[in-house]
């Protein structure tokens, strides 16, 4: 008995071959943005598995072609998401990636992979206690006249207490102080310590949550290093903002931030050392969510390589 279904038409229409264009501009990116796939990294010698979110496109340079075969682009990033990501693998994928587009002249490529990059945090003082945050990571990947080039990027929390502040509010104090003991010619230590423990906030400095977005050229190195880069800024930082924290936590950190008072300027030049120390390529932005004002405070500083 013969099948009623038609067999199907092994010859389907390629719109990108039949209907060309006739000496358009050569466009410099053709691609694709938000594409989900799961994305595997092997940091801190552990495999990690994320949601991750893909923006990928060429440059069009054949100004004869209609466009690009944007299905092989996802079907190579669909092959690529079942393998460990490191430098090495996204530069070979970019390289299949310029190869596969081979009507369209082609000669450059550029991948974006997102994702949150979640790692634990102990506490300041209690012993065994720890709390997850995660981190917005952002790895742009180009190929272009057969260079590879790979950059980090990542945002790090931190509280920021303004100098300014700071030193008013201890002439505050210094005022106060030198007001409820004017009529005494001496004091005891106890004296001072029990108007310290009921005066000693009569004036604090203000303090805010703050971010430096960092982004780093790591085209040279074997593994991405996100753990040792956050590390780096947080360090640097002094006053990266905390998880999960008993009394004793949160008291170092108000010690802390009370001895790392730092306008937005400062900060960015402490990442700035610090960064430039280990990354001969890099791209600063500091802002401070001023508690003061209802705008924000912001630096920023670039290398000159």
């Amino acid at each position: 008995m013969r099948s009623s279904r038609a067999n199907p038409d092994t010859s389907l229409i390629d719109i990108t071959r039949a209907a060309l264009a006739t000496a358009e501009p050569a466009l410099d990116f053709v691609g694709m943005q938000g594409i989900d796939l799961p994305l595997s990294l092997l940091e801190d010698g552990q495999h990690q598995h994320y949601l991750a979110t893909a923006d990928v496109g060429v440059n069009l340079g054949n100004t004869n072609a209609k466009g690009i075969h944007m299905s092989r682009l996802y079907l190579l990033l669909n092959t690529f998401s079942t393998k460990v990501c490191t430098p090495q693998t996204l530069s070979l994928l970019l390289q299949s990636m310029v190869e596969s587009q081979q009507e369209a002249f082609a000669d450059k490529v550029e991948l974006t992979l997102q994702f949150r990059y979640l790692r634990a945090k102990p506490a300041l003082q209690t012993t065994d206690l720890t709390g997850w945050q995660s981190y917005p990571i952002r790895l742009k990947a180009s190929w272009h006249a057969a260079q590879f080039r790979l950059q980090l990027s990542t945002d790090v929390l931190y509280s920021s207490t303004c100098p300014c502040s700071a030193a008013l509010s201890r002439q505050l104090l210094q005022q106060k102080f030198l007001k409820d003991f004017a009529n005494k010619q001496s004091i005891t230590k106890n004296d001072m310590a029990d108007w310290l423990l009921e005066q000693g906030s009569y004036a604090t400095p203000h303090s805010q949550r703050s971010v430096a977005s960092i982004t780093v050229d790591i085209s040279e190195q074997d593994e991405f290093g996100i753990t040792p880069l956050i590390l780096l800024a947080e360090q640097t930082l002094v006053t990266p903002v905390q998880t999960a924290v008993k009394r004793a936590d949160e008291q170092a950190f108000a010690k802390l931030n009370g001895q790392n008072l730092m306008f937005v300027e400062d900060a960015a030049r402490r990442l700035a050392t610090a960064i430039g120390a280990q990354f001969p390529i890099y791209s600063i932005e500091v802002k401070h969510l001023e508690s003061l004002h209802p705008h924000d405070a912001v630096a920023r500083v670039t290398s000159t390589v």
